[in-house]
């Protein structure tokens, strides 16, 4: 006695048009494409943030800078990370194959000349930075200030002063010192 045998088909060519008859290949679910473009966005926004902090120079003194020399304080996506953040220390390229240590200090000038400022955050930390005397223009004792300085051994030079505290959404570029009268101020 013989078995029946099932026809048989031909060997399908990639991308030819499916065999008369043959049950249709499933498509993508709603599930996979959502699943695909959030692979996708990430994998883009890594790819830029990285070209972007690779391109970027720590060298800068004016410009208000963060980790990675991003300006403002937003944290990334999401808006939170370091926009609360008092006080940290991160390490970054110094953009010629070396790495620099950074910090950040949000917190009241205790202390100021021309040449130096200490700054105490809420927690009670308190650390002394170098500043030049561009960067201590408008500035007084007793104001809010955000420092982004570069560490070497036991001492900080600032590479950045912003007068008043980075929030969420507050990119403040290369202001320093206090707005002018009559600016828009932000509540809330």
């Amino acid at each position: 006695m013989t078995t029946p045998q099932a026809p048989s088909t031909p060997d399908q060519t990639w991308g030819a048009a499916p065999a008369p008859g043959a049950p249709p290949r499933p498509g993508w679910t709603p599930g996979k494409k959502i699943a695909a473009g959030a692979v996708a966005v990430a994998i883009v926004a890594g790819g830029g943030a990285a070209i972007w902090a690779a391109s970027s120079s720590s060298a800068t003194t004016g410009a208000q800078a963060g980790p990675g020399g991003m300006t403002g304080r937003t944290g990334g996506p999401g808006g939170a990370g370091l926009a609360s953040a008092l006080h940290g220390e991160y390490v970054t390229s110094d953009g010629n194959g070396g790495y620099v240590t950074k910090i950040t200090q949000t917190g009241e000038v205790t202390a100021l000349s021309a040449t130096s400022l200490t700054a105490k955050s809420d927690d009670g930390f308190s650390k002394t930075y170098t500043i030049t005397s561009a960067q201590a223009t408008g500035l007084a004792t007793g104001d809010t200030v955000t420092v982004v300085a570069t560490e070497s051994g036991t001492s900080a030079t600032a590479t950045s002063v912003t007068d008043g505290a980075s929030g969420p959404g507050q990119a403040q570029g290369n202001r320093q010192g206090t707005p002018p009268s009559g600016a828009p101020t932000q509540t809330g």
